[in-house]
């Protein structure tokens, strides 16, 4: 199995020690944020084929990388990089910081290891389609030769979504505008020409309506770089988490509303005071990356579970 950590929180940047106390551990545990059955997956050097791990500042998680490798995991960093100002992004690493660790980590452990994201795209008064085509020109030419794929997705406007991009344009004074498809594929074309002129394929996540000619649907988690990373095979099978989704299947670690970075676009946060609270809460020992709230089933103890624990050991 490939574990994802985490599209639902920023796991470098904010719970490294967390993470490797249960590498240590041998097993975390997680709760569906659906059905909210606690779940026990194992960390196994046996069972986990590779970890991906997705942030926005993988500085933080240096420390942690080497005794992920002697360990024996092989890893893929899928590392957002935006540059957007700070009224949509308040408390993300300076651009050129990131583009260094995203470099070190390059040429500490291989080409393949590290995948740049340019997402979400967000059209705004502060990000028009203008800004996006210098801004990614600029990131682009910054990472040339240290990440040979980006990713792109553009903003998907939940109701969650709207509501805080709402709360962040009245109070910095901007204005943000979701376009139609046709206007995301002429800025995905030209983004492409930019990636291809700096050594990379552009691929789009999930999006397939945005593809543009010389654009390939991203796979974040992606069996076939792990298998250049690890020097094996890898016998995943393609199962994205959502429609569209065309990763190989993976088991996420992560837990929805963790991550304190604050932007204002983000899916996976409902108000970045939770966030920030729960991050305060975090008890890098738990068993939990954040212990659930009463309600959820299964184990919580390390006795025996009830019939809704399923156990994910390989």
């Amino acid at each position: 199995m490939i574990i994802s950590a985490s599209y639902k929180t920023d796991i470098p940047a904010f719970y490294g020690a967390w993470f490797l106390n249960r590498l240590k551990a041998g097993y975390c545990k997680m709760v569906n944020p659906y059905g909210r059955q606690v779940h026990r997956v194992s960390l196994k050097p046996s069972d986990v084929d590779g970890i991906v791990f997705w942030t926005k500042n993988i500085g933080p998680f240096l420390k942690y990388l080497p005794e992920v490798r002697g360990m024996g995991f092989p890893f893929i960093v899928q590392h957002t990089i935006n540059g957007y100002p700070r009224a949509l992004e308040s408390s993300v690493v300076d651009a050129r910081r990131a583009i260094g660790n995203v470099a070190l980590v390059r040429n500490l452990y291989g080409s393949r290891v590290a995948v740049w994201r340019y997402d979400t795209i967000l059209f705004s008064s502060l990000t028009p389609a203008s800004f996006h085509v210098d801004n990614f020109a600029s990131l682009a030419e910054g990472l040339r030769g240290i990440a040979d794929e980006v990713v792109i997705s553009f903003a998907q406007i939940y109701k969650k979504t709207r509501r805080n991009l709402d709360a962040a344009a009245s109070s910095a004074g901007f204005e943000w505008v979701d376009p139609d498809r046709e206007e995301k594929k002429r800025l995905t074309a030209e983004l492409v020409t930019i990636a291809r002129a700096n050594g990379m394929q552009l691929t789009v996540c999930s999006q397939r309506a945005f593809l543009a000619e010389g654009a390939g649907e991203a796979r974040c988690v992606d069996a076939r770089r792990m298998e250049d990373v690890a020097g094996r095979r890898i016998g995943a099978k393609l199962k994205g988490n959502r429609e569209e989704c065309g990763c190989f299947e993976s088991r996420d670690i992560g837990e929805y509303d963790t991550c304190p970075h604050g932007c204002v676009y983000c899916y996976a946060v409902q108000r970045r005071s939770m966030a920030l609270e729960r991050y305060r809460r975090h008890n890098p020992d738990s068993e939990f990356l954040f212990e659930p709230e009463a309600g959820a089933h299964g184990d919580r103890d390390g006795g025996r579970a009830d019939a809704r624990l399923t156990l994910f050991e390989g």
